[in-house]
C-alpha cells in the first residue's frame, strides 16, 4: 500500500468504471465520494456511505499467485471496483482507498512507508464519514492445501463481528467453496476506526484450484455479488446493533 492522495479526480473513478453517479471531493480533495446514479437513492442502501479498500497496490503487491506469479493487488482491484459499482446500484455511497495501482505513501516518508499507507487509508474513511468499511484482499499460506475465502473483525468487536458473520455465509452460499471457514477476529490497523468494518479474504492465491478461480473474471464477479449481499444481509438485520468499539489510538 501507499502513495499520496491528492490524485483523486473525476477522470481517475472514470478510469476505474465509478462514473454512475456525480462525483464530490471530500477530506480537502484527498479523497472522492461517488453518489448513486439518479434513480437509484431508494436502493436499499439510500443514505449509507460504505468504504471499499483494495488491499495493498503500487510497490506493495501483496500475496502472489503461487503458479500464475500474478500479484494480489490487482486483483483486489478488480473485486473491489466491482464491489462499488453493486453496491452504488442498491443506492449507496460508495468511497474507496485507491482506484488504481499506486500505494497512499510518500515516496520517501519519514515514517515506514506502510504505516503511512495505512493512515492515508484511515484518513480517508474518516474524512469521508463512511459509515461501514470493506477491505478486499487475498489469502496464501505456506500449505497450499489451505483454500476457502475468510472474513476478518476487529477482535472483540460485535459490530464488526455480526457484520463479518453476514459477509462470511454470503461467501459460502455465493461461492459453495469446499472448504467451509468461520468470520474470526484478528488485529489489522483498517479495522480499528471505530465504525463496523470487516476484512474479506476471498480466498487463497496458494492453494492450486482457487488461484485459478480467483484469476477468472466472472468468479471474481461471483465474489463481489457475494460481498454485497453480505452487506444487504447485514444492512437488512432488525433490531439495535451493537455499538463498535472506538477507534484505536493510533488509527
Amino acid at each position: 500500500m501507499g502513495r499520496g492522495i491528492g490524485r483523486y479526480t473525476a477522470a481517475l473513478l472514470c478510469a476505474a468504471g465509478l462514473c454512475v453517479g456525480t462525483l464530490s471531493l471530500a477530506a480537502g480533495s484527498n479523497a472522492a465520494k461517488t453518489r448513486p446514479a439518479q434513480g437509484m437513492e431508494t436502493g436499499a442502501l439510500a443514505g449509507w456511505i460504505v468504504a471499499v479498500d483494495a488491499g495493498h497496490g503500487g510497490y506493495d503487491g501483496g500475496a502472489v499467485g503461487r503458479q500464475s506469479g500474478v500479484a494480489e493487488k490487482g486483483l483486489n482491484l478488480d473485486v473491489a471496483r466491482r464491489l462499488a459499482r453493486l453496491l452504488q446500484a442498491e443506492g449507496a455511497q460508495v468511497v474507496m482507498t485507491r482506484t488504481d495501482d499506486y500505494a497512499l505513501c510518500d515516496e520517501d516518508p519519514p515514517i515506514r512507508k506502510k504505516l503511512q499507507d495505512m493512515q492515508r487509508r484511515a484518513q480517508i474513511v474518516r474524512e469521508t464519514g463512511a459509515q461501514v468499511l470493506l477491505s478486499v484482499h487475498m489469502n496464501e499460506y505456506g500449505d497450499a492445501a489451505q483454500s476457502g475465502p475468510q472474513v476478518f473483525y476487529r477482535e472483540g468487536c460485535a459490530a464488526g463481528r455480526l457484520l463479518a458473520g453476514a459477509l462470511q455465509e454470503a461467501l459460502i452460499a455465493g461461492l459453495a467453496p469446499p472448504r467451509e471457514r468461520a468470520a474470526m477476529g484478528g488485529d489489522y490497523y483498517i479495522l480499528e476506526l471505530g465504525i463496523p468494518s470487516a476484512l474479506v479474504e476471498c480466498g487463497f492465491l496458494s492453494n492450486a484450484r482457487e488461484e485459478g478461480l480467483l484469476l477468472d473474471a466472472e468468479y471474481r464477479q461471483r465474489v463481489a455479488e457475494a460481498i454485497c449481499a453480505g452487506l444487504l444481509e447485514w444492512a437488512a438485520l432488525p433490531g439495535p446493533r451493537p455499538t463498535p468499539l472506538p477507534p484505536a489510538q493510533d488509527a
